[in-house]
């Protein structure tokens, strides 16, 4: 199926699930069309609360005019995808334009908190998708296991830099810096990994 008709799919089903009670997301994956009921846990939301906080504070100084919001859909047509990350570094502007979608050549930034039940579509699919899209910067925060990984310089559909961070640590994220010591792991307690554990 092409890009076009996937697209109109997506917007059919975009239009649908806002008569539908709770919150919904809708993607174009290797599969096509999907949509999905978003349950996210408070400590996933948690994260990524504190990760637009701070980027929001730094981005005046580095990218005036852009901000990191929750949501919403990027897509590329070229390779046929469309996403919503947990977060996204985007032109503020884009936010009042028309349309279902941030077409992905504005997003300078994306974030995704490691759900429990999908995690391969995190480390997976996405991991391959972004930089195909083009996004100079992808973060992973996992709260199974307290773990952080920040990938950039996409080439040829793929990330040509890995760096792995603990829960704890200062994480440079692109020009900006992520203080993580408040992110809690799933789990009963919530803690966080003790630094160097």
């Amino acid at each position: 199926m092409d890009y076009a008709k996937m697209r109109a799919i997506a917007a059919d089903l975009g239009a649908y699930s806002e008569q539908l009670e709770g919150s919904w997301s809708v993607e174009i994956g290797p599969s096509g069309p999907i949509l999905a009921m978003m349950c996210p846990s408070k400590r996933h939301e948690g994260a990524v609360r504190r990760i637009c906080k701070q980027l929001d504070a730094q981005l005046p100084r580095t990218h005036p005019g852009y901000i990191c919001a929750n949501g919403p859909e990027i897509e590329h047509p070229a390779i046929g995808r469309m996403r919503r990350p947990d977060a996204v570094v985007i032109p503020e502007a884009t936010l009042d334009e028309e349309g279902l979608a941030v077409d992905a050549t504005q997003v300078l930034a994306a974030v995704e908190i490691v759900s429990p039940s999908n995690p391969s579509n995190d480390y997976d699919e996405k991991l391959a998708e972004y930089p195909a899209m083009g996004i100079p910067h992808y973060m992973i925060v996992d709260p199974r296991t307290g773990t952080i990984e920040v990938h950039s310089e996409p080439c040829k559909g793929r990330y040509g830099n890995k760096e792995p961070y603990i829960f704890g640590d200062f994480v440079p994220f692109g020009p900006w810096t992520v203080e993580t010591s408040e992110f809690r792991r799933y789990g009963r307690d919530g803690s966080t990994i003790p630094p160097g554990s």
